[in-house]
């Protein structure tokens, strides 16, 4: 009792949160009170090509600019290429110019001043595959970092064998939370949209769409949906233009936020306050 009230009086000085950790936008911070608590719990979810891994990635990155960890443990792709991405957004330069190699002089410049500042950030890539879910656990207890983005739910390793597909992502979804209380880490759990229906007249994420037989909507602390418009109004949707919806906040208020995707750059920036 006596730290939270310490914790209280900090915050009303103007301290920040010492169980907070901030994303580095400033309008999804606000929306969070401060942004991730650790211990919390936090999912990412959107349909196929919305942007997920980036944005996960682009708060690891944020997040270890001001100097604290953070970690991404990936089922997607292996360190050189989160390495090629965290590139291609923090230069601000097309991932296929990265990988093809046809970078202008000023484009190199850009890049090469990029890897300078990335080089001694405390950002840790690690890779997801393993035979067991336990095994991915294990290796979630030793990073010891505060933010922590598993990418994603259903490239998890089975928690059983003797169970289908739902209860087996609703038993990970469970131990995750119990992962982010023990380790007093916040962490950032990315999925697929397993119930989401692109046709239906607002084809923004809902909770429901996560399938897992709810256990994301009833065990996550925080639940997010990213959503562009461009994907389903073709003569409509602002290129880029994109929301973070926070279907569900334990600790505050639900809405959204509205982000901008550079797609080129797999960048996101807040649509209020701009990257410079």
């Amino acid at each position: 009792m006596t730290e939270v009230v310490s914790r209280v009086d900090a915050r009303l000085g103007g301290a920040p949160s010492g169980d907070t950790v901030a994303t580095g936008f400033p309008s999804v911070d606000r929306m969070l009170g401060g942004g991730p608590r650790q211990g919390d719990l936090l999912v990412l979810g959107g349909d196929v090509g919305v942007g997920k891994s980036s944005f996960a990635l682009a708060v690891a990155l944020r997040i270890t600019e001001r100097g604290e960890s953070a970690a991404v443990v990936s089922g997607e792709m292996d360190e050189d290429r989160m390495w090629e991405r965290a590139l291609a957004i923090e230069s601000r330069t097309r991932l296929d110019d990265i990988r093809r190699g046809t970078l202008s002089e000023e484009t190199r410049a850009a890049l090469g001043a990029a890897a300078v500042r990335l080089r001694d950030r405390p950002l840790v890539f690690r890779p997801m595959a393993a035979g067991r879910f336990d095994e991915v656990a294990d290796r979630i207890r030793g990073l010891h970092a505060p933010f922590i983005v598993v990418d994603y739910l259903q490239l998890l390793p089975p928690v059983r064998l003797d169970v289908e597909a739902g209860e087996q992502a609703a038993l990970a979804v469970r131990l995750l939370k119990e992962l982010a209380l023990d380790g007093r880490t916040a962490l950032f759990l990315v999925a697929q949209l397993p119930r989401h229906n692109s046709k239906r007249r607002d084809p923004r994420p809902q909770l429901d769409d996560f399938g897992a037989l709810g256990a994301v909507k009833y065990h996550a602390d925080v639940v997010l949906g990213l959503y562009r418009e461009e994907m389903y109004q073709l003569t409509r949707g602002v290129e880029g233009a994109t929301e973070l919806l926070v279907a569900k906040n334990r600790h505050g208020p639900t809405g959204f936020v509205d982000l901008f995707f550079y797609r080129e750059w797999m960048r996101f920036e807040d649509m209020l306050e701009p990257d410079r």
